[in-house]
Order: C-alpha cells, then sequence, then structure tokens
C-alpha cells in the first residue's frame, strides 16, 4: 500500500490536501493552515503549504472548480494566504461557492498527481 511520506513531492501532496479539503467542504468547515499541516504531516509545519495549495487552486481554476482552496485560512487573519489566488474582498463569496457545490465534490475525480502538476507548471512557469 502506498502512502504519502517526507519524501512526497508537492503535487502528491496536493493530492493529499484534496482528499482532506473536500472532506471538510463537505461538512462547511474551516480549515487553519496549522491544522492542514498537522493533518498532513502530524506537527505544525510553517510555510510549506502555499505551492502545495497553489496545485489545487490552479487544477480548480481550469476546471471551472469551487476554490476549493479557499476554506483554508491563517488563523490570524481569518482569511487565506497572499499567494493563493482568490480576490480578498471575495474571499467569503469564494468559501461559500466551496460549500454550495457540497456532495458533488464526491461525484468529481480527485486530480492525478500529473494533473496537478501540469495546472501548477501552467500558471507558475515551473
Amino acid at each position: 500500500m502506498k502512502r504519502f511520506n517526507p519524501s512526497s513531492h508537492q503535487p502528491e501532496r496536493a493530492l493529499q490536501a484534496w482528499v482532506i479539503l473536500v472532506g471538510a467542504a463537505t461538512n462547511r468547515q474551516i480549515l487553519t493552515y496549522q491544522l492542514l499541516s498537522e493533518k498532513m504531516f502530524g506537527k505544525p509545519a510553517a510555510g510549506v503549504l502555499d505551492d502545495i495549495l497553489g496545485h489545487i487552486a490552479f487544477y480548480c481554476m481550469d476546471h471551472n472548480l469551487p476554490p476549493l482552496t479557499a476554506i483554508v485560512v491563517n488563523k490570524e487573519t481569518g482569511n487565506p494566504g497572499a499567494d493563493i489566488p482568490l480576490e480578498p474582498i471575495r474571499y467569503g463569496e469564494a468559501r461559500e461557492s466551496v460549500y454550495k457545490f457540497g456532495i458533488e465534490w464526491f461525484d468529481v475525480y480527485p486530480p492525478t498527481v500529473e494533473e496537478l502538476a501540469e495546472s501548477f507548471a501552467k500558471h507558475t512557469k515551473a
């Protein structure tokens, strides 16, 4: 059985985050970056989620899905980080669109690691 581990690359970690975020979204939950990193790495991991979440944000943009990353926020500000491609005045609206998509998240096949990497590279020239 394959597991996510410390040597997993960012697109693989993005797939892991996708699974966590879909579960949270269907329960109308907000996750802090710290809580998400604890779920993914078993400990707080400051500064490692930007690009991982970027894979998901760009995949959602490319496939006309609500911005799943809008439910991950800074515990101090209550908003997504500055690197997440959302307009600041629209955070609440973006988050609500994620929640309204509801159980339809379970109808969407999770992206492959390759699809996540492709979306990220397309938007960042990585």
